[in-house]
């Protein structure tokens, strides 16, 4: 396994952990687009917090816009060599407690719209991967030993939809020792203010029991299992939005992350292989800037920069340099004749960096 490839398994060690990070590589150029890759560090938001990332203050301010925006870097140093700065930020993680009827269309729309999404239940028929397919990952076990599992953290969202006010009070009672991005429970007004009420009285803080979201979801006057759903994770993404753009002028989007991607990038393989980056776009295209595909020499591919003639013409000049040790920055440019004629809706330019692993 070579220095990259494990670079690349560090990167899926920090996505695990839910560890925010920027990947800074060094690229020297040789000609106008191409030269080799001089180095390629991980350096976690703590790093960059306590300035223990190499360089000039130059780099800083690029590495926070890249943490304030989620989108790729690229700083031109005085010698006029290129610094690529990615940033990774995970996913937000939401825990949903309970694998009823309400959990199942949760699950669905939550991972569809960006959550890491983990379902527990103590019944066997309803705590599976067969029935919440979407879920990263389903405990099943009592409510207390699968609270013990997980390690809560301030950036993960809590969902609580379990099957009756005891298990609900349960669940809370330990959640409410937490600081969490979201915490939302489900119940009639009566039964929720009765809790809030004994668990005041209990001593737990009026600001923490303020937080809590109950009855929750949007009001949007959702009766379905599907309706109340969606205004569950309506207000999640409210929650997750607000926060990713709290004291930021700039607008942020969660990166690119292409999972199945860096896990094969990271692997030893005897067939020479290559790492598409985006690294900038303009206009209409498929995907943003971060997002990645892996080439190897013998043609196989995994993931997309958006298919079609663009990315062909991408993946044949990968195959061209793999043999090399190196990186070209490949113009693409879906704005003439070629995207007209092959049905292209999309009208873009992108910057491509073809990196040889």
């Amino acid at each position: 396994m070579n220095d990259m490839e494990n670079i690349f398994k560090e990167l899926l060690v920090k996505a695990e952990e839910g560890t925010k990070c920027v990947m800074v590589t060094d690229l020297e150029l040789t000609h106008d687009n191409q030269g080799q890759i001089t180095g390629k560090n991980i350096f976690s938001e703590k790093d960059f917090n306590n300035s223990l990332i190499p360089g000039d203050e130059g780099i800083y301010d690029m590495v926070k816009t890249a943490f304030e925006t989620g989108m790729p870097q690229i700083l031109k140093r005085k010698d006029e060599n290129l610094v690529l700065l990615e940033p990774f930020i995970p996913k937000p993680r939401l825990y949903l407690f309970g694998g009823g009827h309400v959990a199942k269309p949760i699950c669905e729309f939550a991972s569809r719209t960006g959550f890491i999404v983990t379902v527990i239940d103590d019944r066997p028929a309803f705590a599976n991967a067969v029935r919440f397919p979407d879920a990263n990952k389903v405990i099943c076990d009592s409510f207390e030993k699968a609270l013990e599992k997980i390690e809560l953290k301030k950036s993960d969202y809590v969902v609580i939809v379990t099957r009756g006010h005891k298990h609900d009070g349960l669940v809370l009672k330990e959640v409410l020792k937490h600081d969490l991005s979201y915490t939302g429970m489900i119940g009639s007004k009566r039964r929720v203010k009765a809790m809030m009420e004994e668990l005041l009285e209990e001593g737990y803080p009026e600001d923490k029991l303020n937080s809590v979201c109950s009855p929750i979801g949007l009001d949007i006057g959702g009766i379905t299992p599907d309706e109340i759903a969606i205004s569950i994770v309506g207000q999640l993404i409210l929650y997750k939005n607000k926060i990713s753009n709290q004291n930021q002028g700039k607008k942020f989007s969660f990166p690119e992350f292409d999972m199945e991607v860096i896990e094969k990038i990271s692997e030893s393989s005897e067939i020479p292989k290559a790492l598409l980056t985006i690294l900038s776009t303009k206009g209409s295209v498929p995907r943003k800037a971060g997002a990645k595909m892996a080439v190897y020499y013998d043609g196989r591919t995994i993931g997309s920069i958006g298919g079609g003639c663009s990315e062909a013409g991408v993946i044949t000049n990968a195959r061209r340099i793999m043999l090399d040790k190196g990186f070209i920055i490949q113009h693409v440019d879906m704005t003439g004749d070629v995207a007209e004629s092959e049905g292209m809706v999309c009208g873009g330019i992108m910057d491509v960096l073809i990196e040889v692993i």
